[in-house]
């Protein structure tokens, strides 16, 4: 109508999707910095792992930061292509995982056995192999006789510790009532005859006591890798749609500054 001026809502970025991709970035460096809780992998250095998985917590979550703060295109690609290599390396591993089965166990096993043989050279190796013993209420990959791998608890003539033929106290059988740990009760435990042994030590192996966890929280399990998965993808396409709006923006500034030369 003369007199009045017409407005059009112009494309803009939603302030919404930037600062809600921020704090996504936010919990997702969070559950990475988690993973990187991890110590020992079957006899390669801590230290490594701490390297990668810090430079790749370091990488996405500045690529997924700084790229919805400062509206960088580049960044939230890389961010979303990223996550994206990430799901699909997470999905492959789950089905090769599923296919090659009896290969898992058996790297199970010789990854818990070389941590057995480096029990008492690292604390933190220490504490995850107590803990993971107490949790799952088992001592060794297979059974305690897996400590002869241990030059401390091994049964050989030549092992002059006091730990020989025994095992760790997280492979003891607790008792309910005793107050102070007794981180001695698996000194010459392997000496008494495997029946004996039952009433003062776990007896099954780890790798068994592992599989037969997964298979009682198997809801459990899926539910909490699905969960991952889908906040993955929810990223990834929170990236996708900022860019969008980005070009969107973009591309309407393009028009206003021809639109601006051609009256001029």
């Amino acid at each position: 109508m003369p007199g009045k001026h017409q407005h059009f809502q112009e494309p803009e970025v939603g302030c919404c999707g930037k600062y809600f991709l921020f704090g996504f970035n936010i919990v997702f460096w969070g559950v990475l910095s988690n993973i990187s809780a991890l110590t020992d992998l079957g006899g390669l250095d801590p230290v490594w792992l701490f390297v990668v998985v810090g430079g790749i917590m370091s990488v996405l979550g500045f690529a997924g930061c700084i790229g919805a703060l400062r509206e960088n295109t580049f960044l939230l690609k890389f961010f979303s292509v990223f996550l994206g290599f990430i799901f699909f390396l997470e999905l492959a591993t789950g089905i090769l995982a599923f296919v090659f089965k009896d290969w898992i166990r058996d790297q199970l096993n010789l990854f818990i056995n070389n941590n057995v043989k480096a029990y008492r050279d690292d604390i933190d190796l220490q504490n995850l192999i107590d803990f993971a013993q107490e949790y799952w209420s088992c001592c060794g990959a297979r059974g305690p006789n897996d400590w002869n791998l241990n030059i401390y608890f091994n049964c050989t003539d030549v092992n002059p510790s006091r730990e020989r033929c025994g095992v760790p106290f997280s492979c003891c059988v607790r008792d309910p009532v005793e107050d102070v740990l007794n981180t001695q009760c698996g000194y010459d435990v392997r000496l008494k005859l495997e029946l004996e042994q039952q009433g003062f030590i776990h007896t099954k192996g780890c790798v068994g006591q592992f599989e037969k966890w997964l298979q009682d929280n198997l809801i459990i399990v899926a539910g909490i890798f699905v969960g991952i998965a889908l906040l993955q993808i929810f990223g990834i396409c929170l990236a996708q749609n900022l860019v969008s709006d980005i070009k969107a923006v973009k591309a309407n500034w393009i028009k206003h500054d021809d639109g601006y030369r051609l009256l001029k």
